[in-house]
């Protein structure tokens, strides 16, 4: 009996031994502790999770954790695996991020956003959206599109999480800054119009003119103006000009575009080259 017990006791003291010999790297202590939130039943962990793994740009394993994200059952989750997605440069998972664009809730439209960060201009379809009510096509949205974008407080969450820089925080004044916590519609607009300033499509240009003119808001003006100035098409400055007749806080951003194109147009003018001369051939004799 004793000689059990004797053996009971030194295989669990040699189990023992053998657990805490197995020493875990600081590593593997943080992934086991980034999977925990992964994993955790709390959606706003489970956010904070996956938001962290957009910092590991390279890894393999973050991004397999990201892409599996996308199909958490919570809209702030797959909104945060998409951003994350296009922070850590994963081209490899564009064709998921393209389905995303036909979810039904607006947060997840920062699919968008990853796609322009990954390179592909697709992206942009859903910012002209949302400036313009309509598709790039000219045809109207649908009705699920439309009440999408009607959601005023998960569309101003859009724009702020995309973390697309839409307000000129420089040129604006303090009235400015109490509009964006009062005001769910324009920070929105501004957003899509400062992200439609590096599309090359043509029909982005003409929205941006467009919405610096029409926009009710003048901080949609005013991003519509940094967007042209951004842009740096010369065919624009009519409607720079205009700008300068709008509000003041307008105005700056309209001068801003004003002197921008019309130094591209001096550069542009002063690079072309100048017409050949015209040889002239010896006349001919008899």
């Amino acid at each position: 009996m004793k000689s059990a017990l004797r053996a009971i006791s030194v295989a669990l003291i040699m189990c023992m031994i053998t657990t805490f010999s197995v020493a875990h790297t600081p590593q593997e202590d943080a992934w086991s502790m980034l999977n925990a939130g992964l994993t955790n039943k709390a959606w706003e962990k489970r956010v904070k999770a996956v938001r962290v793994l957009g910092e590991l740009t390279g890894n393999a394993k973050a991004e397999e954790a990201a892409l599996a994200a996308l199909k958490d059952e919570k809209e702030d989750v797959r909104a945060a695996a998409a951003q994350a997605l296009g922070d850590m440069g994963a081209k490899s998972a564009i064709p998921q991020l393209l389905d995303m664009l036909n979810d039904t809730e607006p947060l997840v439209i920062l699919a968008a956003h990853s796609l322009i960060n990954l390179g592909d201009n697709r992206g942009y379809s859903v910012y002209y959206a949302v400036l313009t009510g309509e598709r790039k096509t000219g045809t109207s949205l649908i009705e699920r599109e439309k009440k999408m974008l009607k959601d005023r407080k998960k569309m101003a969450a859009l724009g702020f999480q995309a973390g697309l820089g839409f307000v000129p925080y420089g040129g604006l004044a303090v009235s400015g800054f109490k509009m964006l916590t009062r005001d769910d519609t324009s920070p929105v607009l501004a957003a899509a119009a400062l992200t439609l300033a590096k599309d090359p499509d043509p029909k982005s240009g003409e929205a941006l003119a467009n919405a610096a003119i029409t926009q009710e808001k003048w901080l949609v003006r005013a991003a519509a103006f940094d967007a042209i100035a951004k842009r740096g098409d010369p065919s624009l400055k009519s409607t720079a000009v205009d700008g300068l007749q709008d509000q003041e806080e307008v105005q700056y951003s309209a001068a801003g575009a004003v002197i921008r194109l019309s130094d591209i147009e001096a550069e542009g003018a002063h690079r072309k080259p100048a017409p050949a001369k015209r040889k002239t051939l010896p006349k001919k004799t008899r």
